[in-house]
Formats: structure tokens, sequence, C-alpha cells
């Protein structure tokens, strides 16, 4: 980590303020001037836009300035949803970039990450409370705007867009992670960390329990938007989080010390959270409405004592909308994951057949039904991409499919039709055992402990195939633009709109179907009248070339 000389400010990134600047110059922020209620409203309102059959692109990010709860108490804070993912282009605006740069910048910062650097100061500073200031009416979590998720659901308010850093007690490497912090009393936060084996928040708690200490942490709300995107994602063991989102945006994030434990968290943060995370003992947490689409029931988990609340004095809370899918928080993970998992397949094993990954995320959330759209390979690549993208990561592949060129990974539909057509089970499809079950519903009396498994499928053409039945392109160039002339309604072409060749169409075809389109069909009549047989039965082929 690089030192800054002390005054200096230099920033080459957006904090949440500029970022909401932005949006809201963009015509892609809706303000909300009348009061919402945090506890039954706010969520729901912002849901509709997922689950009302808006597309993507015509989403919106929100920001209430009246927010009150429950009991009509009104919070000086504003509370923003949908800020950072409702839809690419709010990504891409918090990023910096185009959208299509997009799956090229992460790329670029896992090869090229940039350490973040300490400050002697920033604007997360010019508040703080501590001590006996927790205790007084609104002094602690109670305090913040915290949103109920699910109402009808979930049993208290979580802060969903909480990056919580940590350090491993034995090295001093600080982790960061996205996790949902249960506020239970004005000082206490319950927390769900994932129970994963690589270097993080979970291996830091067991490292500090045994030990005999309390785990210090800082639950950073409303960092700058890069540093939410970095720490959404399961990056490799060897790449720091930080690092990463600083190659994002070409800069060094700039990172000061914490008031109460020893932490560095994001200078320009809007509100910090810092504590003990206990080790000792575990309480009830949850249920919570959880992004694979299924309320997480009660279970024990750690808690943090609070020790400070840090912000900003013109501070946004950011909570994010999660759930059933799609949502905020999968769309936040998925533009970073389909790059990375291209990546790793293509760049780091090498096989180049590999055109790029799609996620689906409808419902299954992002991990669980990966479709591979590759250029034409033997066999034993195919299997080798769709092994290996189902060990990309534990619970990332469940449903894996290899498919051509033309088929859009990102359309069900599609996928469908090449599955319908292009594999057979008996020949095609192969089971990979002994997987770990990954982020799913714990039903209460299931066997949380039972081992997964993953379908491998190659979807992808293994002979020529006719064309595809529709008119070729310039017919339907042609008809669109008379369309467009008549005053119909707007067109969105989805794939296939037009035909094309996979391989199995022979020349005089082309030349007759050439030659139908410009009205000399009768000829071609009778030239087929002149190849009758008699020794053939029906549905024989008759292939030019055949004899």
């Amino acid at each position: 980590m690089t030192l800054l000389q002390p005054g200096a400010v230099a920033r080459g990134y957006p904090d949440l303020h500029e970022h909401l600047e932005t949006l809201d110059r963009a015509g892609l922020l809706v303000r909300v001037t009348r009061p919402i209620n945090k506890d039954t409203e706010l969520h729901p309102l912002v849901r509709w836009q997922f689950r009302g059959g808006i597309p993507e692109p015509q989403r919106k990010a929100f920001l209430f300035e009246h927010v009150v709860d429950g009991h009509g108490h009104r919070y000086a804070m504003p509370v923003a949803v949908g800020v950072l993912a409702a839809s690419r282009q709010i990504y891409s605006l918090g990023m910096g970039c185009p959208v299509e740069e997009i799956g090229r910048r992460w790329q670029a910062a896992r090869s090229r990450p940039i350490p973040p650097r300490l400050v002697d100061s920033g604007p997360v500073h010019e508040v703080v409370r501590t001590g006996a200031q927790l205790d007084e009416p609104y002094g602690g979590v109670d305090g913040l705007p915290v949103p109920i998720s699910t109402p009808g659901f979930d049993i208290a308010p979580f802060i969903t867009c909480g990056n919580w850093i940590t350090r491993d007690p034995e090295t001093g490497v600080q982790n960061i992670g996205n996790y949902r912090a249960h506020l239970k009393a004005p000082r206490r936060v319950g927390m769900n960390a994932s129970l994963e084996l690589s270097p993080g928040i979970y291996q830091h708690w067991l490292k500090a329990r045994a030990r005999g200490e309390p785990l210090p942490a800082a639950l950073v709300v409303g960092g700058p938007p890069v540093v939410a995107f970095a720490a959404v994602q399961k990056l490799p063991y060897d790449l720091d989080e930080l690092a990463v989102a600083g190659g994002l945006v070409g800069s060094p994030i700039n990172m000061v010390r914490c008031q109460t434990v020893d932490l560095l968290v994001p200078a320009e943060s809007e509100i910090v959270i810092e504590g003990y995370i206990d080790t000792r003992w575990l309480e009830p947490e949850a249920p919570f409405g959880e992004s694979h689409g299924y309320v997480n029931l009660q279970e024990y988990n750690p808690f943090m004592e609070v020790t400070a609340i840090c912000h900003r004095r013109d501070a946004v809370l950011t909570s994010m909308i999660s759930q059933v899918t799609p949502s905020e928080s999968s769309l936040i993970k998925l533009v970073g994951y389909e790059p990375l998992l291209t990546g790793y397949l293509r760049d780091q094993l090498g096989i180049k057949s590999v055109v790029r990954v799609g996620l689906h995320e409808p419902l299954t959330n992002i991990r669980k039904v990966v479709v591979i759209q590759m250029r034409p390979a033997p066999e034993a690549e195919v299997w080798h991409a769709l092994t290996a993208a189902a060990s990309f990561q534990r619970s990332v592949g469940k449903l894996v499919i290899a498919v051509d060129e033309d088929i859009d990974p990102h359309n069900p539909d599609a996928v469908l039709w090449a599955l319908s057509y292009r594999m057979s089970p008996h020949r095609d499809v192969q089971i990979l055992r002994g997987r770990d079950p990954g982020h799913g519903p714990k039903p209460r009396g299931g066997d949380h402990a039972e081992l997964d498994s993953a379908l491998l499928i190659n979807a992808m053409l293994k002979t020529p195939f006719p064309p595809v039945s529709l008119p070729k392109r310039e017919f339907m160039e042609r008809a669109r633009a008379i369309w467009e002339e008549l005053g119909l309604p707007p067109l969105r072409p989805e794939a296939p709109w037009h035909g094309y060749s996979l391989g199995d169409w022979h020349p005089q075809f082309d030349e007759q179907a050439r030659r139908a389109a410009a009205g000399d069909y009768w000829a071609i009549g009778a030239e087929l009248a002149q190849r009758r047989r008699d020794d053939v039965a029906p549905n024989t082929p008759a292939y030019p070339d055949a004899p």
C-alpha cells in the first residue's frame, strides 16, 4: 500500500455522491420526496421494477429523501436503492466506462491490479460517534434508516449493501466481502458470512477464535461504487479486492484508519460501522429473503458489538435489492462474473474456442445455469470447457451447457432450441458428482451436508445441419424497412431473426431458391419432374449429389 502525502485528495474514481449526480444528469435517478416507510414500502416499491415486466435498460435508481419507520420517526439520512446495478448502464456509470467496455475492464483489472493507498483523512470521518454517544436515542445503528428487505418474512432491517472488512490475525492481510448484517440492537449487528475455505472473514473468525480473541471488523455502507463492484465478486485467493477495484478505474483506492479498530476503510465511504465480532458466542440470525429466491431460515451465526459509527455529514445510506432474481444483487455480480469466467476458460486454460460465457439470471440467480458459447472444436475440447467451468468455483455450475456461436447464451429459448435438436441425452450428457451444494435454500429437516452434482451438456452441432428456417437476411431487412414505412410498432429483433446455413445446404438449392424469389419457380418444377423415380419409398432423401 502506498502512502499519500497529508492533505492530498487525488482520486481517479467517483464517490457515491458524485455517482448520484451522474445518474441524475443521465435521467436514471428517481427522487422520491413523499414519506416512505422503510419497513413496509421502500423495498417493495423498487422491487416492482424487477418483477413488473420492465426491461433492464428501463430500470432506474431510486433516492428516498423522506424516510420514516413504523413508529413515524423521520430519518435525516436519505436511502438510495438500485444506484449500483439496477441496470448495466447504471453499473457502467459507476465504473466510468461504456457498457461495452465493462468486460474488458474486469479482465484487465484481474491481470493488472492497483494496490490501495493510505491517506491521512477522508469524508467518512466528518461525524464520529463512540462510547456513550452510541447509547443515545438514535445514536447507534438505530439511527440508520436501514430498510426491511422482505416485509412479511424478514424479522428485522438488514444491511444488504454492506462490505465487511476484517484482517487475518496471523498474516495481517485484510479482506473485504459483501454479506448481510442483521440489526439486533443499537450496538449489536448480526452477520452471516460464507463458510468458505478461502481466505476471508470466516477464516479470520476461526483464527481469532482459536486465539481466544474477538475479531475486529468494519462494515462499510456506501463506499465508492467500484469498491462495491469488487467486494461482491469471488476473486482468486491471491487477489486483493481493493487492488482489483483500483485496477477497474486505473487509480488506487484511498484508505483511512478506523477510529476504534486496527483496520483500513475507503476514505470516501458514506458510513462505516466499527466493532468486534464475538468469537465465542453465536446467536440466532435471520429469517431473511435470500438471493437464491427462498427465505433463509434462522441459523446460529456470529454478531458484532459496535464500538463506533462514522459517516459523512451528508451521508446517504445505500441498500440493495436482493431476493428473487433478477435483482440488483444478481446484476452487480453478473457483469463481473461473466468476463472473469470467460477469461478463465479462454486465457488461463487456453481453450481458445470459447467465445463467451452467459450466466442465467432470472429466478435461478447467476451461478446455477452456465452457458458456454463456442466456435467449432474437437469434442474433447468441448468437454474440457464444460468440466473447467464447473470447477471455476464451488458454487458455480449445476447445469453447464455448451452451445454454438449462433446460439445466444442469454436467450433461454435459444438454449432450449439447441438442447432440443443438437444433443442426445444418452450421448451428450455427463453427471459430475461430489459437488458442493453452494448457495441455496436449506429446508428444515433436510440433509444439508449432502453433496450435489452438476449436469454437463454438449448441445453443439456434431454434424452439418440444414439452414435455419427463416427468410434470408436481405429479405428480412427489406421487410423491416417496409414495416417502418408503414408506421407499425417499433421492432426489437430477437435472434434468430433471419435464416442462415448450418453447413448442410447444397449450392443447387441456393441457386433454385434465388430463382424462386425471382419468380422462376415453374421452371424449377419442370426440372424436378425430370428426376422422377419409381424405386424408392416416400421420404427418401433427394439430395442433388445422391445416387
